[in-house]
Protein backbone atom coordinates (compact mmCIF):
# COMPACT_ATOMS: atom_id res chain seq x y z
CA UNK A 1 0.00 0.00 0.00
CA UNK A 2 2.81 2.14 0.70
CA UNK A 3 4.80 1.82 -2.20
CA UNK A 4 2.59 -0.87 -4.91
CA UNK A 5 4.41 -3.14 -6.97
CA UNK A 6 3.65 -6.02 -8.81
CA UNK A 7 1.08 -4.76 -11.23
CA UNK A 8 0.10 -2.61 -14.23
CA UNK A 9 -2.48 -0.27 -15.25
CA UNK A 10 -3.25 -0.31 -18.71
CA UNK A 11 -6.24 1.33 -20.25
CA UNK A 12 -7.59 1.53 -16.57
CA UNK A 13 -7.24 -1.73 -15.93
CA UNK A 14 -4.94 -4.14 -13.67
CA UNK A 15 -2.30 -6.06 -15.20
CA UNK A 16 0.74 -8.61 -15.09
CA UNK A 17 0.02 -9.27 -12.18
CA UNK A 18 3.17 -10.21 -9.97
CA UNK A 19 2.33 -11.05 -6.33
CA UNK A 20 5.92 -12.20 -5.10
CA UNK A 21 6.96 -8.61 -6.68
CA UNK A 22 4.11 -6.59 -4.80
CA UNK A 23 5.04 -8.48 -1.51
CA UNK A 24 8.60 -7.79 -1.88
CA UNK A 25 7.72 -4.31 -2.76
CA UNK A 26 10.68 -1.12 -2.12
CA UNK A 27 8.80 -0.78 1.17
CA UNK A 28 8.55 -4.03 2.56
CA UNK A 29 12.36 -5.00 3.69
CA UNK A 30 12.43 -1.97 6.32
CA UNK A 31 8.48 -2.24 7.51
CA UNK A 32 9.32 -5.92 8.16
CA UNK A 33 12.21 -4.92 10.32
CA UNK A 34 11.26 -2.19 11.87
CA UNK A 35 7.59 -3.64 13.49
CA UNK A 36 9.71 -7.47 14.24
CA UNK A 37 11.69 -4.94 16.28
CA UNK A 38 9.15 -3.35 17.75
CA UNK A 39 7.33 -6.57 18.87
CA UNK A 40 10.07 -7.86 20.59
CA UNK A 41 10.45 -4.06 22.03
CA UNK A 42 7.25 -3.93 23.70
CA UNK A 43 7.05 -7.95 24.92
CA UNK A 44 10.16 -7.56 26.35
CA UNK A 45 9.69 -4.28 28.54
CA UNK A 46 5.52 -5.36 29.02
CA UNK A 47 6.93 -8.83 30.58
CA UNK A 48 10.22 -6.95 32.36
CA UNK A 49 7.76 -4.00 33.50
CA UNK A 50 5.17 -7.47 35.26
CA UNK A 51 8.39 -8.91 36.87
CA UNK A 52 9.84 -5.45 38.05
CA UNK A 53 6.94 -5.10 39.70
CA UNK A 54 6.82 -8.46 41.92
CA UNK A 55 10.71 -7.85 42.63
CA UNK A 56 9.37 -4.54 44.38
CA UNK A 57 7.68 -6.07 46.68
CA UNK A 58 9.97 -9.39 46.86
CA UNK A 59 13.84 -8.82 45.60
CA UNK A 60 14.53 -12.51 47.02
CA UNK A 61 12.25 -14.02 44.98
CA UNK A 62 14.44 -16.20 41.91
CA UNK A 63 11.79 -16.86 39.65
CA UNK A 64 10.74 -13.20 38.97
CA UNK A 65 14.86 -12.48 39.39
CA UNK A 66 15.28 -14.88 36.48
CA UNK A 67 12.63 -13.78 34.12
CA UNK A 68 13.42 -10.14 34.75
CA UNK A 69 16.91 -10.94 33.23
CA UNK A 70 15.43 -12.47 30.15
CA UNK A 71 13.28 -9.64 29.75
CA UNK A 72 15.62 -6.97 30.36
CA UNK A 73 17.98 -9.10 27.63
CA UNK A 74 15.28 -8.67 25.06
CA UNK A 75 14.65 -5.00 25.63
CA UNK A 76 18.74 -4.18 25.55
CA UNK A 77 19.31 -5.89 22.41
CA UNK A 78 15.93 -4.58 20.66
CA UNK A 79 15.83 -0.96 21.36
CA UNK A 80 18.77 -0.03 20.01
CA UNK A 81 18.44 -1.99 17.18
CA UNK A 82 15.12 -0.41 17.02
CA UNK A 83 16.80 3.04 16.36
CA UNK A 84 19.21 2.13 13.45
CA UNK A 85 15.43 0.28 11.84
CA UNK A 86 13.69 3.69 12.55
CA UNK A 87 16.59 5.63 10.64
CA UNK A 88 16.63 3.40 7.58
CA UNK A 89 12.67 3.68 7.26
CA UNK A 90 12.79 7.77 7.99
CA UNK A 91 15.38 7.62 4.67
CA UNK A 92 13.30 5.31 2.98
CA UNK A 93 9.82 7.36 3.94
CA UNK A 94 11.73 10.74 2.59
CA UNK A 95 12.18 8.84 -0.95
CA UNK A 96 9.37 7.11 -1.40
CA UNK A 97 6.70 8.91 0.12
CA UNK A 98 7.60 12.74 0.65
CA UNK A 99 4.25 13.89 1.79
CA UNK A 100 3.92 11.58 4.49
CA UNK A 101 7.58 12.53 5.60
CA UNK A 102 6.36 16.21 5.72
CA UNK A 103 3.40 15.48 7.62
CA UNK A 104 5.32 13.72 10.11
CA UNK A 105 7.46 16.46 10.49
CA UNK A 106 4.37 19.56 10.08
CA UNK A 107 7.29 20.61 7.44
CA UNK A 108 4.66 22.66 5.25
CA UNK A 109 7.50 24.77 2.99
CA UNK A 110 10.02 23.12 0.92
CA UNK A 111 13.89 24.04 2.54
CA UNK A 112 17.98 23.70 2.11
CA UNK A 113 18.79 22.67 5.88
CA UNK A 114 15.42 21.90 7.39
CA UNK A 115 14.74 21.75 11.21
CA UNK A 116 13.27 19.06 12.45
CA UNK A 117 9.86 20.23 14.44
CA UNK A 118 9.40 18.38 18.15
CA UNK A 119 5.83 18.72 19.42
CA UNK A 120 3.89 22.12 18.73
CA UNK A 121 0.29 22.69 16.87
CA UNK A 122 0.42 22.31 13.53
CA UNK A 123 -1.86 25.38 11.91
CA UNK A 124 -2.27 24.43 7.87
CA UNK A 125 -4.17 27.30 6.88
CA UNK A 126 -0.85 29.61 8.13
CA UNK A 127 1.46 27.01 7.21
CA UNK A 128 3.37 27.03 10.40
CA UNK A 129 3.93 24.92 13.76
CA UNK A 130 2.63 26.72 16.86
CA UNK A 131 4.92 26.41 20.19
CA UNK A 132 6.70 23.86 18.64
CA UNK A 133 11.20 22.77 19.68
CA UNK A 134 12.95 22.93 16.51
CA UNK A 135 16.07 21.58 15.96
CA UNK A 136 18.25 23.71 13.24
CA UNK A 137 18.84 21.35 10.00
CA UNK A 138 17.95 18.55 12.11
CA UNK A 139 15.05 17.16 9.60
CA UNK A 140 17.41 17.40 6.80
CA UNK A 141 19.87 15.09 8.23
CA UNK A 142 17.38 12.84 9.54
CA UNK A 143 16.02 12.51 6.27
CA UNK A 144 19.63 12.50 4.27
CA UNK A 145 22.06 12.06 6.50
CA UNK A 146 23.12 15.55 4.76
CA UNK A 147 22.78 18.71 7.06
CA UNK A 148 21.94 21.10 4.44
CA UNK A 149 19.87 18.68 1.82
CA UNK A 150 16.73 20.24 0.75
CA UNK A 151 13.52 18.77 1.72
CA UNK A 152 10.45 19.02 0.56
CA UNK A 153 7.39 20.09 1.93
CA UNK A 154 3.70 19.73 1.99
CA UNK A 155 2.91 23.02 -0.55
CA UNK A 156 4.53 21.49 -3.03
CA UNK A 157 0.79 18.77 -3.09
CA UNK A 158 -1.92 19.35 -3.97
CA UNK A 159 -4.27 20.51 -0.83
CA UNK A 160 -6.85 17.68 -0.98
CA UNK A 161 -3.37 14.94 -1.21
CA UNK A 162 -2.61 16.36 2.58
CA UNK A 163 -2.75 13.70 5.48
CA UNK A 164 -3.99 15.13 8.67
CA UNK A 165 -0.76 17.33 9.69
CA UNK A 166 -1.83 17.00 12.99
CA UNK A 167 -2.80 13.36 13.52
CA UNK A 168 0.54 12.34 11.73
CA UNK A 169 3.02 14.77 13.59
CA UNK A 170 1.43 14.31 16.96
CA UNK A 171 1.44 9.77 16.58
CA UNK A 172 4.99 10.45 15.36
CA UNK A 173 6.52 12.13 18.45
CA UNK A 174 4.57 9.71 20.73
CA UNK A 175 6.30 6.92 18.71
CA UNK A 176 9.90 8.63 19.02
CA UNK A 177 9.34 10.06 22.86
CA UNK A 178 7.86 6.57 23.70
CA UNK A 179 11.14 4.90 22.15
CA UNK A 180 13.07 7.46 23.33
CA UNK A 181 12.35 6.83 27.07
CA UNK A 182 12.58 3.12 26.59
CA UNK A 183 16.00 3.78 25.25
CA UNK A 184 17.21 5.94 28.46
CA UNK A 185 15.66 2.89 30.46
CA UNK A 186 18.25 0.34 29.00
CA UNK A 187 21.11 2.27 28.81
CA UNK A 188 20.29 3.10 32.50
CA UNK A 189 20.07 -0.98 33.04
CA UNK A 190 23.51 -1.47 30.95
CA UNK A 191 25.38 0.87 33.07
CA UNK A 192 23.95 -1.23 36.11
CA UNK A 193 25.27 -4.53 35.28
CA UNK A 194 28.26 -3.03 33.64
CA UNK A 195 28.85 -1.44 37.25
CA UNK A 196 27.97 -4.62 39.39
CA UNK A 197 28.24 -7.46 36.90
CA UNK A 198 24.75 -8.84 38.05
CA UNK A 199 20.90 -7.90 37.04
CA UNK A 200 20.03 -4.94 37.40
CA UNK A 201 17.70 -4.30 40.24
CA UNK A 202 18.03 -0.77 41.49
CA UNK A 203 14.71 0.51 43.20
CA UNK A 204 14.51 3.48 41.19
CA UNK A 205 15.06 1.41 38.02
CA UNK A 206 12.56 -0.76 38.82
CA UNK A 207 9.54 1.13 39.25
CA UNK A 208 11.26 3.10 35.92
CA UNK A 209 10.72 -0.60 34.02
CA UNK A 210 6.98 -0.87 35.73
CA UNK A 211 5.88 2.32 34.17
CA UNK A 212 7.36 1.90 30.64
CA UNK A 213 5.51 -1.49 30.19
CA UNK A 214 2.91 0.32 28.26
CA UNK A 215 5.03 2.58 25.82
CA UNK A 216 6.36 0.00 23.22
CA UNK A 217 2.68 -0.89 22.43
CA UNK A 218 2.46 2.67 22.80
CA UNK A 219 4.60 3.06 20.07
CA UNK A 220 3.51 0.10 18.17
CA UNK A 221 -0.38 1.70 17.80
CA UNK A 222 1.33 5.27 17.00
CA UNK A 223 3.49 3.90 14.56
CA UNK A 224 0.72 2.56 12.93
CA UNK A 225 -1.39 5.59 13.01
CA UNK A 226 1.82 7.11 11.14
CA UNK A 227 1.91 4.83 8.31
CA UNK A 228 -1.70 4.73 8.17
CA UNK A 229 -2.57 8.10 8.68
CA UNK A 230 0.67 9.33 6.89
CA UNK A 231 -0.76 7.99 3.64
CA UNK A 232 -4.11 9.43 2.55
CA UNK A 233 -5.75 9.88 1.07
CA UNK A 234 -4.38 6.89 -0.52
CA UNK A 235 -5.59 3.30 0.20
CA UNK A 236 -2.74 2.60 -2.26
CA UNK A 237 0.02 5.05 -2.58
CA UNK A 238 -1.04 7.10 -5.91
CA UNK A 239 -2.88 4.58 -7.32
CA UNK A 240 -6.26 4.20 -5.38
CA UNK A 241 -7.68 6.48 -3.06
CA UNK A 242 -9.36 5.39 0.01
CA UNK A 243 -12.62 6.98 -0.98
CA UNK A 244 -12.75 4.82 -3.77
CA UNK A 245 -11.95 1.66 -1.70
CA UNK A 246 -15.13 1.52 1.18
CA UNK A 247 -16.77 -1.32 0.63
CA UNK A 248 -20.72 -1.21 0.01
CA UNK A 249 -21.59 -4.30 1.94
CA UNK A 250 -24.06 -3.26 4.63
CA UNK A 251 -24.82 -4.89 7.62
CA UNK A 252 -21.18 -4.72 8.50
CA UNK A 253 -21.79 -3.22 12.01
CA UNK A 254 -22.94 -6.80 13.35
CA UNK A 255 -19.94 -8.24 12.59
CA UNK A 256 -17.19 -5.74 14.19
CA UNK A 257 -19.77 -6.22 17.33
CA UNK A 258 -19.28 -9.61 17.85
CA UNK A 259 -15.66 -9.64 16.75
CA UNK A 260 -15.10 -6.49 18.87
CA UNK A 261 -16.72 -8.68 22.00
CA UNK A 262 -15.15 -12.16 21.13
CA UNK A 263 -11.89 -10.00 21.69
CA UNK A 264 -12.12 -8.16 24.54
CA UNK A 265 -13.76 -11.54 26.21
CA UNK A 266 -9.78 -13.40 24.88
CA UNK A 267 -8.49 -10.54 26.50
CA UNK A 268 -10.08 -11.04 29.82
CA UNK A 269 -9.22 -14.51 29.83
CA UNK A 270 -5.46 -14.14 29.02
CA UNK A 271 -4.97 -11.37 32.14
CA UNK A 272 -6.90 -13.93 34.45
CA UNK A 273 -4.37 -16.70 33.29
CA UNK A 274 -1.55 -14.93 33.38
CA UNK A 275 -2.50 -13.40 36.99
CA UNK A 276 -3.12 -16.44 37.84
CA UNK A 277 0.27 -17.87 36.60
CA UNK A 278 2.72 -15.26 37.45
CA UNK A 279 1.74 -14.97 41.33
CA UNK A 280 1.30 -19.02 41.77
CA UNK A 281 5.12 -19.56 40.31
CA UNK A 282 6.22 -16.85 41.80
CA UNK A 283 5.15 -17.90 45.33
CA UNK A 284 6.44 -21.28 45.05
CA UNK A 285 9.46 -19.91 43.64
CA UNK A 286 12.45 -20.67 45.90
CA UNK A 287 14.31 -17.69 47.25
CA UNK A 288 17.29 -16.48 45.32
CA UNK A 289 20.71 -17.33 47.27
CA UNK A 290 24.00 -15.69 47.21
CA UNK A 291 26.52 -17.74 45.33
CA UNK A 292 29.36 -18.54 47.39
CA UNK A 293 33.04 -18.56 46.04
CA UNK A 294 35.58 -20.68 47.22
CA UNK A 295 38.72 -19.24 48.62
CA UNK A 296 42.16 -20.77 46.56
Amino acid sequence: MNSPAGFKIVDGKIADINPIAAMLNPASFHEVVHMTLAAFVATGFMVAAIHAFFLLRDRSNAFHRAALGLALAVACISVPLQMVSGDLSARAVARLQPAKLAAMEAHYRTEAGAPLVIGGIPQDQTMTTDYALEIPRGLSFLATHNPNARVTGLEEFPRDQWPNVRAVHWSFDLMVGSGTLMLALTLCADGLWLKHRRLPDNRWLLRGLVAAGPLGFLAIETGWMVTELGRQPWIIYGVMRTSEAVTPMPGLATPFVIFTAVYFFLAIVVVLLLRRQFLETGSRAVPAQPVEVPRA
